[in-house]
C-alpha cells in the first residue's frame, strides 16, 4: 500500500458555538438527514465529518455533492476516511494494474462514487472492459467533485483536539503522520495508547470492542483522552449514526445524539437481565448449525464452543460450517415503560435497542 505525507488543517474552534462531530455515514444519506435534524443542526454550529461518508451504503454522490454544499457555507470541515481517498485514483505515480482491480471492487460492490458517477455518466458498468476505459471521462465530467476530494485533509487539528479519521501514534508529531496511519486502524482502542490532546475517532465501529453485549454509543475514555464515536450505520443491521457533541465553553463536557430509524415501542412489563450472553461479530462468525430451523438455527460458536439459537436468515450459506451477521442472545434488563427501538419481530420475541445497547425482549410491546 503506497503512504503518502499526511494532509493536516489546522482549525480554530470558536467557543460560543457547539461543534458536532459525525463519522462513517457511508452514504446513508436518511440517517445523515436525520441526526443532523435530531441535534438542531444550524449555520450557529461547526461540523465535523470525520471520514467515510463515502461507499457501502447507496448514494455516495449524493452524500459527496451535499458535504461540498454544506461546505460552501463555511462551518462544515471534512476529513478524508480510507473510504474517501479515490482522488489517488489520479495520481500520476499510480500503477495502471491497480485499474483492474477498481472494476473488479465497482462490480463486486455495485455501488459507490465510481458505481454512481458512472451510472449518472449513462454508463454501464458492467459493459467495461477495464476502469481505464472510463477513468479519464469520470475525471474531466466532475472536477469540482474530484477537487474537493483531493483537497480534504487527513486530520483536523485545535489547541485541544485532533480528529482523525482512525488514529495516530502518540510518539510521533501530527504532521509526520501519513495518510495511512491516520485512516486505517482497526481496534484502535486495544493498542493501549494515551495522547495529550483528546483524540476523536470513527473507523471500527464501537460495538465490535464488546463480547457478551452490544452497544452502538460513543467511547468516552478520559484517562487516555480518547473518545470513538463510528455507531455502525450501513454496516450493522442495528447501528446507528452517532453525533459527538462538544458544548459551547467547556469543550470536554461531551454529549451525544443517535439517529436510527427503527419504530419506537413502549415496554409493557419488567424483564430481568439474561444471566449469560455473547456477541458474535465480524471477523470471529463461524459457527457450526447444530439444528437448522426455519426460523432460528441452534448454532455453535467455533472459536468460543459458546451455543445460542441464531436467526436462520443470519446465516451466511446452507453448509454446516458457516459464517452469519452479527448477532447476540443478550436478554435486556427493562422496565415497564421503557421505551426501546424495534429492530426485528420474531414468534419468540422482539429484538431491540434500549439506550443503544441491542437486546431480546419476550415480553409485549405496546
Amino acid at each position: 500500500m503506497h503512504e503518502r505525507p499526511a494532509r493536516i488543517q489546522s482549525l480554530c474552534l470558536p467557543e460560543d458555538r457547539r461543534v458536532l462531530v459525525i463519522s462513517d455515514i457511508h452514504a446513508n444519506v436518511p440517517y445523515f438527514e436525520g441526526v443532523l435534524r435530531t441535534v438542531g443542526f444550524s449555520q450557529e454550529d461547526e461540523l465535523i465529518i470525520d471520514g467515510d461518508f463515502l461507499e457501502k451504503g447507496t448514494e455516495s454522490l449524493r452524500m459527496l455533492r451535499i458535504l461540498m454544499e454544506l461546505c460552501r457555507r463555511g462551518n462544515t470541515h471534512v476529513i478524508c476516511g480510507n473510504c474517501d481517498s479515490w482522488a489517488n485514483l489520479y495520481e500520476p505515480k499510480r500503477q495502471s494494474n491497480e485499474d483492474d482491480f477498481v472494476l473488479r471492487y465497482m462490480l463486486w460492490r455495485k455501488g459507490g462514487l465510481l458505481w454512481d458517477m458512472c451510472n449518472d455518466s449513462g454508463i454501464d458498468p458492467f459493459q467495461l472492459e477495464s476502469f481505464a476505459d472510463v477513468k479519464q471521462l469520470l475525471h474531466q465530467s466532475y472536477p469540482e467533485e474530484w477537487a474537493f476530494l483531493a483537497s480534504l485533509p487527513h486530520a483536523i487539528e485545535t489547541e485541544r483536539f485532533v480528529f482523525a479519521h482512525a488514529g495516530m501514534r502518540p510518539d510521533k508529531p501530527l504532521r509526520q503522520h501519513t495518510d495511512v496511519e491516520l485512516y486505517r486502524w482497526d481496534r484502535f482502542r486495544d493498542l493501549g495508547w494515551s495522547f495529550d490532546r483528546w483524540l476523536i475517532v470513527g473507523h471500527y465501529p464501537v460495538m465490535l470492542y464488546g463480547t457478551d453485549k452490544v452497544c452502538a454509543n460513543p467511547i468516552i475514555d478520559r484517562s487516555r483522552r480518547l473518545v470513538s464515536i463510528d455507531g455502525g450505520c450501513v454496516l450493522k443491521d442495528d447501528g446507528q449514526l452517532n453525533c459527538l457533541i462538544l458544548p459551547c465553553g467547556d469543550r470536554e463536557r461531551f454529549q451525544f445524539a443517535a439517529y436510527d430509524p427503527f419504530p419506537v415501542r413502549t415496554v409493557a412489563r419488567d424483564q430481568a437481565e439474561g444471566i449469560h450472553s455473547y456477541y458474535i461479530r465480524w471477523g470471529d462468525s463461524r459457527v457450526k448449525v447444530l439444528q437448522r430451523g426455519e426460523e432460528f438455527s441452534r448454532c455453535r460458536h467455533v472459536r468460543t464452543g459458546y451455543e445460542m439459537d441464531i436467526l436462520t436468515k443470519y446465516l451466511f450459506s446452507d453448509s454446516e460450517y458457516t459464517d452469519c451477521n452479527d448477532c447476540t442472545d443478550y436478554v435486556l434488563p427493562l422496565k415497564a415503560g421503557d421505551r426501546v427501538r424495534v429492530v426485528e419481530e420474531s414468534s419468540r420475541g422482539w429484538f431491540v435497542k434500549h439506550e443503544g445497547v441491542s437486546g431480546w425482549y419476550y415480553g409485549e410491546l405496546l
